[in-house]
């Protein structure tokens, strides 16, 4: 079924602003899924404040031109059925979603992205973002580093003071 101007219109106006937004955004060919893994990796998204959308796209495309930092990005990679997660609050957290989703989905494959800034992500530089682990898992294990030196010298210091 054929979309109307207005709805086309619409769709990129929602896409430009989602995209002006955007610190990453990963795609990935969904071909093969079916709608309950769809609703699936939508709801693994939602908790990670990542948008998960289908569009065409050419339509996409429209909405990068749009936008000064995606004007002069390559999107000959954007080719096929294609799914988009746009994260907006950590850096790689599309990534994330679409590397953890893939891992048990074996039908949708990451393509690939691009950041903020522009620049394209290959397949492989998305998968290995999506694996880095995320600000807060990093925070607790610096955090966890540096108690193991002080629960160390607590536990000495108990052991000594029971000896006595």
């Amino acid at each position: 079924m054929a979309i109307s101007k207005d709805k086309k219109t619409t769709l990129v106006a929602d896409l430009t602003e989602l995209l002006n937004n955007s610190k990453m955004v990963a795609y990935a060919k969904y071909e093969g899924l079916a709608v309950a893994e769809l609703q699936e990796l939508r709801k693994l998204a939602r908790e990670s404040d990542v948008k998960i959308k289908v569009v065409k796209n050419r339509l996409l495309k429209v909405a990068m031109k749009e936008i000064a930092a995606y004007k002069d990005t390559e999107t000959t990679g954007l080719t096929g059925q294609l799914l988009y997660a746009i994260g907006a609050d950590e850096d790689f957290s599309a990534a994330k979603v679409l590397a953890k989703f893939a891992k048990t989905h074996n039908t949708m494959e990451l393509v690939g992205g691009f950041n903020n800034e522009g620049a394209n992500l290959s397949k492989e530089e998305v998968t290995a973002l999506g694996n880095l682990p995320t600000k807060n898992e990093l925070i607790a294990q610096v955090v966890d580093t540096l108690l193991s030196g002080i629960n160390g010298i607590v536990s000495g210091l108990e052991k000594h003071a029971t000896n006595e």
